[in-house]
């Protein structure tokens, strides 16, 4: 058994986290909640979760989200730094649960395999966005309650839509070049 990030899975961290702060920024389309868009970087971050696995998920929504926040808005915003780190890691976690269900490294990603991917992101986003980051806003950052479960309401509905559509199409079109594992027969 492997010890520690494999190399492959170190550079994925770090191009993964490079193209969340892109995405980010360039991606994101604001609500009228004030610090509260609609995320693209989630649907990605999710694909990530899935082919690298949890950890990577977690280094991904974390570096990723520090340096979004720390280039664009002077200092991260450590309450939903540390949700899309939980955001990542647990997509991650919920789909190596289901790991004979969804098998996109084989090539399978169908409709049975879109609907348990999408409850268990849609579960992980709801804890994240509607609890975890409210939460930490009036903890850490003395936010006011009503603003705080407000934003997260409409992050976390925004991201669960984000990741049900792009982060389904770029599951879907990944698990496609993958192989079927019974795609070669003996003749």
């Amino acid at each position: 058994m492997e010890k520690g990030l494999s190399i492959k899975t170190i550079v994925a961290i770090g191009i993964g986290s490079a193209v969340f702060v892109i995405l980010g920024r360039f991606l994101s389309i604001p609500t009228g909640i004030p610090n509260t868009n609609i995320e693209t970087a989630y649907a990605f971050l999710a694909l990530m979760a899935i082919i690298f696995g949890p950890i990577a998920g977690l280094l991904i929504g974390l570096i990723g989200h520090i340096l979004k926040d720390a280039i664009f808005y002077g200092s991260p915003w450590w309450s939903w730094v540390i949700t899309s780190a939980f955001v990542g890691l647990f997509i991650g976690i919920g789909v190596r649960l289901f790991k004979n269900s969804i098998q996109i490294e084989s090539g399978i990603f169908g409709t049975k395999q879109i609907i348990l991917f999408n409850a268990i992101q849609a579960i992980v986003q709801a804890l994240a966005w509607f609890f975890i980051a409210p939460s930490l806003d009036v903890l850490i950052h003395a936010e006011p309650v009503n603003k705080a479960y407000t934003q997260g309401a409409i992050a976390g509905i925004s991201n669960i839509v984000t990741v049900g559509i792009i982060g389904t199409i770029l599951i879907v079109s990944y698990a496609k070049t993958r192989s079927k594992s019974d795609s070669l027969r003996k003749e």
